[in-house]
C-alpha cells in the first residue's frame, strides 16, 4: 500500500534480508536458549550417559544404605560439595571404604562418599567434558554461519536502526499531536500555537510569536511568574526539534534552519568553582558572543541580573548591541527599564510582554509582540499577602514621585490587617544559680580514685583539707593531690565491709605492732610515726 503511494519508507522492506536457512537450522538445534538433545548424534548420545551414570549413582547410593544401615546417622543420601556422601557415625568410620568429604557441627557424623560412587563420578565428570567440547563444536560452526552472512548482517540492522528511529519520531509526533513545519533558511521563525512538550497539555497556554524579516531580537518583559521564560524555552526547544527532523506541537510553524542554538538559562551560581550568579551568567554570555554569527539563535533569561542594577543595565545593553552586530537572532527577557528603551535606537529589535491580568492579579501566560511590559511584582506581591503599608513604602522607593499614583492603582490607601506575626517556639534561658565551692567533700577514706592527668590509680587516704588537696596513697607512697584533680573510680562502700580497719592498708607493720602493744599496756618508749 505505501509503495502504491510512491511513500519512500516502505521501499526499505526490500533492502532487509531474511535469512531462512540459517534461522530454520538455528531454531531446529537451539531451543529455550540451550542447544538441543538433537543438534548433533554425538550430543545425543553423550546426554543419554549422563542420564544413565546419574541413574546408577543413585542407585548404588540407595544399596549402600541399605547394607550399612546400623552404622548411619541418617537415613538418605546428602549432596556435599558436589559429591554423593553417606552420613555415617563417627564410631563406624571403618565399615566403609571412602573418601570423608564433610563432617557435622558436633564431629558425630561423618560424610563420605564410598569408592564405588566416586569411580562413577569420574567416569561422569568425564562424559560431562565431553558433553560441554560437542556444544562448543555445535556454537562454533553456527558462529561460522553467522560470520559468512556479516555483511548481511551489518546492512539489515543499519536498516532496521533507521526505521525504529522513524517509527520513534512518528510515534512523539502522534503523542504530541505534532505538525511538519516548514524548514527555511532565510533567518526567519514564526511559530502559531506552540505549545512546550515539556509542560501538561491541559494547562499549556499557546504561543505565538515571530521573528526575522528586519527584526533580529526580540526583548520580552513582563511580570515575574509571567511566563517569559517558558517562552524563551518553547522557541529554542521547537527550534531545536524542527532542525533536527522532528515535528513540533503548533498549529503552523515556518523555522529557519540555524547552524546553532545558544542559550543562558538559569542559575549557575556554582560554590565549588567560586561562581556567583553573575558571574556564572557572564561566562556563558561571553561565550556565546564570541560564537553567535548570522546562523545563530541566541537565547538570553534574565539578562544583566545578579549584580548592581546600575551597571548590570549598562552591560546587558552592551551585549544587546554585539548581538546586533553578529546578526543573529536572539530572544532576551529583562526588568531593566533602559534595556526596554533599547527598541527606541534600533528599528531591528521590538520589545514583547507577558500580559497580566490587574483585575485579577494573574499571569495570561501570552506573549504580546511591539508591546512593553512592567515586572508587576507590586500586584503579584500583593495577591500574595504583602500589607499594604509595606507595599506603600516599596512603591516610594520604587516610583518617587509617582509612587502616589500607583498606591492609587493598587488600592493601598487604606490600611488592612498588616503582618499577622505567628508564634513560634522560644529559646528558654537556664537560670545561672551559683554554687558554693567544692572542696573535695565527695571523697571518702577508702575511695578508689583516678589521679588526671596521669591516669594513675590511687586509695584516699584522708579526705580534702580546707584547701581542697586529698591524701592519697599511690604504691605506698601518700602524697596530697587538689581534688580537681581526682576522678572516682570505685567507691569504698563497694570495696569494704562497713567496720574494715584501713590501717591495714595505710599502716606500716611496726605501727600496727606498736599499736596492738598499746592497747594492752604504757610503753613510754614507743613512738607511732605517720606518713601525713
Amino acid at each position: 500500500r505505501g509503495k502504491d503511494k510512491q511513500i519512500g519508507i516502505a521501499f526499505y522492506a526490500d533492502q532487509l534480508v531474511v535469512l531462512d536457512e540459517l534461522q530454520q537450522e538455528i531454531e531446529k538445534s537451539i531451543r529455550m536458549g540451550a542447544v538441543d538433545d538433537y543438534a548433533s548424534n554425538t550430543l545425543r548420545d553423550v546426554r543419554k550417559e549422563l542420564l544413565r551414570l546419574e541413574e546408577k549413582m543413585r542407585n548404588k547410593a540407595e544399596q549402600i544404605l541399605k547394607a550399612n544401615k546400623n552404622f548411619l546417622a541418617e537415613s538418605f543420601v546428602v549432596n556435599r560439595n558436589g559429591k554423593i556422601c553417606i552420613p555415617f557415625k563417627k564410631e563406624f568410620r571403618t565399615k566403609i571404604q571412602g573418601t570423608m568429604v564433610d563432617k557435622s557441627a558436633t564431629g558425630n557424623t561423618l560424610f563420605i562418599e564410598p569408592i564405588q560412587i566416586a569411580v562413577l563420578k569420574e567416569e561422569f565428570e568425564q562424559c560431562k567434558m565431553e558433553e560441554e567440547n560437542e556444544v562448543r563444536r555445535i556454537l562454533y560452526q553456527f558462529m561460522n554461519l553467522v560470520a559468512a552472512e556479516e555483511e548481511t548482517f551489518s546492512e539489515t540492522i543499519k536498516i532496521i536502526i533507521f526505521l525504529d528511529f522513524i517509527f520513534a519520531k512518528g510515534r512523539l509526533s502522534q503523542e504530541l499531536n505534532a505538525v511538519e513545519p516548514f524548514i527555511n533558511t532565510e533567518q526567519y521563525l514564526w511559530l502559531q500555537g506552540a505549545k512546550n512538550p515539556l509542560i501538561a497539555k491541559d494547562i499549556c497556554v499557546p504561543l505565538d510569536l515571530e521573528i526575522g524579516k528586519g527584526v533580529n531580537g526580540i526583548i520580552i518583559t513582563g511580570p515575574n511568574t509571567g511566563g517569559k521564560t517558558v517562552a524563551i524555552k518553547t522557541a529554542g526547544l521547537l527550534s531545536v526539534m524542527a532542525c533536527t527532523g522532528l515535528h513540533i506541537p503548533c498549529k503552523n510553524a515556518n523555522i529557519s534552519m540555524f547552524s546553532q542554538i545558544l542559550c543562558d538559562i538559569g542559575d549557575g551560581q556554582n560554590i565549588a568553582d567560586n561562581l556567583s550568579t553573575f558571574s556564572a551568567h557572564i561566562q556563558n554570555i561571553n561565550k556565546i558572543v564570541q560564537l553567535a554569527n548570522e546562523e545563530s539563535l541566541v537565547i538570553l533569561d534574565e539578562l544583566g541580573s545578579g549584580t548592581d542594577p546600575a551597571e548590570g543595565m549598562g552591560i546587558a545593553i552592551a551585549i544587546l548591541e554585539q548581538l546586533r552586530k553578529s546578526k543573529c537572532l536572539f530572544f532576551v527577557t529583562t526588568h531593566y527599564p533602559e534595556v526596554k528603551e533599547f527598541e527606541a535606537r534600533h528599528t531591528d529589535v521590538l520589545n514583547a510582554r507577558m500580559a497580566f491580568d490587574r483585575e485579577n492579579l494573574t499571569p495570561l501566560y501570552q506573549l504580546e509582540i511591539g508591546k512593553s511590559g512592567q515586572s508587576c511584582a507590586l500586584y503579584i506581591a500583593k495577591r500574595l499577602g504583602i500589607p499594604n503599608e509595606m507595599l506603600r513604602i516599596a512603591a516610594k522607593e520604587a516610583y518617587g514621585e509617582k509612587a502616589e499614583e500607583v498606591t492609587k492603582e493598587l488600592g493601598l490607601e487604606q490600611d488592612d490587617a498588616g503582618i499577622l506575626k505567628i508564634r513560634t517556639a522560644k529559646i528558654q534561658k537556664a537560670e545561672i544559680v551559683k554554687k558554693d565551692a567544692v572542696h573535695g567533700d565527695g571523697f571518702t577514706r577508702g575511695d578508689s580514685v583516678e589521679i588526671l592527668p596521669e591516669g594513675k590509680i590511687g586509695i584516699v587516704v584522708q579526705t580534702a583539707d580546707e584547701k581542697g588537696n586529698v591524701c592519697v596513697q599511690v604504691q605506698k607512697e601518700k602524697i596530697m593531690i587538689n581534688h580537681k584533680r581526682l576522678k572516682l573510680k570505685v567507691a569504698a562502700s563497694q570495696l569494704y565491709p562497713e567496720d574494715y580497719d584501713f590501717s591495714i592498708i595505710f599502716d606500716t607493720v611496726e605501727n600496727r605492732k606498736l599499736r596492738h602493744q598499746m592497747g594492752k599496756h604504757h610503753n613510754e618508749n614507743a613512738i607511732i610515726h605517720l606518713d601525713i
